[in-house]
Formats: structure tokens, C-alpha cells, sequence
């Protein structure tokens, strides 16, 4: 065991856990954040991505030392009152259907649209075909993600 020192949705923490232990079992079991899913553990179902330094990533496949001095936002950061233009767009369009990967395709959305405030629908399919979603809520998420850039630049109320 070792003591990691982490900024997690704003909010330094320090953690005893063993060097390569993977970031989402700190999120979700140590902080008690569980909007980070787990899904498949090898990073190619997207439901864990969280954002470090404001980049998507997979906690499944990060370990926890790699975290340390970075910041790192799960879907429980973006908002306390679902007032983040993406959380905003999801609960307008009604997105989500079973919601497990929900929070994996928020963060992934969130990621793209701070590179690319503006995206066609190719960007959007780039930024998300690693997310995986059973219900098949494809054509609402690009729809939302359309909409939440729409919000973010203040063209739509």
C-alpha cells in the first residue's frame, strides 16, 4: 500500500492503495463516486471515462499513481444541479435509456466539445465509437451532443 495524493472533482484526497491499482476502483470504492461504471475492464466499453486535465480517459486502465498531481473530473463534477450545458442537452432529449454508460458518453461529449466547440456529425461519431451504449441511444446522444454545443455557446435556451 501507498498514499496517493488526488484532486478529484475539485477536491484533494489522499488514498492508501498499491501502485497499479486502477483509478476506478479509487473513484468509485475509496471516494465513493460511482458514476464512473464499470464495464469491461480493458478500456473499450468507454462507461468509466472520467476526464484528467481535462482530456477522456479510462480509469479501468489508469492507475492510480498516474492520477496523482493531475486533476481529475468524473461525471459528479461537472454539476451539482445537472446545470452543465452537456448534463442540460441529456435531460432535455430525454438521452438515456437503461443511463450504464450515460456517464461515459457525458464525459466523452464534454472532452470533445472543449476541443471542438463546434462538431459536424463525423467528429461526434470520431469522439464517441468507443462508448459503448446496449440500449442503441446513438442517434440521441449525437443529437445531445449537437444541442449541448448549441447551449455551451449560448444559442439555444
Amino acid at each position: 500500500m501507498r498514499r496517493h495524493r488526488l484532486t478529484v472533482n475539485g477536491e484533494d484526497h489522499e488514498v492508501d492503495a498499491p501502485d497499479g491499482e486502477a483509478l476506478l476502483w479509487v473513484l468509485r470504492e475509496e471516494l465513493g463516486l460511482t458514476g464512473p461504471k464499470y464495464g469491461c475492464g480493458v478500456g473499450v466499453c468507454g462507461a468509466c471515462v472520467s476526464l484528467m486535465d481535462g482530456r477522456a480517459v479510462r480509469p479501468c486502465v489508469t492507475a492510480v499513481e498516474q492520477a496523482a498531481g493531475r486533476r481529475v473530473t468524473t461525471v459528479e463534477g461537472l454539476s451539482e444541479d445537472a446545470g452543465h450545458p452537456v448534463q442540460r442537452a441529456w435531460l432535455r432529449l430525454d438521452v438515456a435509456q437503461c443511463g450504464y454508460c450515460q456517464p461515459g458518453q457525458i464525459m466523452s461529449t464534454v472532452a470533445l466539445l472543449a476541443e471542438n466547440p463546434d462538431p459536424d456529425d463525423r467528429d461526434i461519431d470520431e469522439a464517441l465509437r468507443d462508448n459503448v451504449c446496449r440500449c442503441g441511444t446513438y442517434r440521441r446522444v449525437r443529437e445531445a451532443v449537437r444541442l449541448a454545443a448549441r447551449l455551451a455557446r449560448g444559442e439555444a435556451g
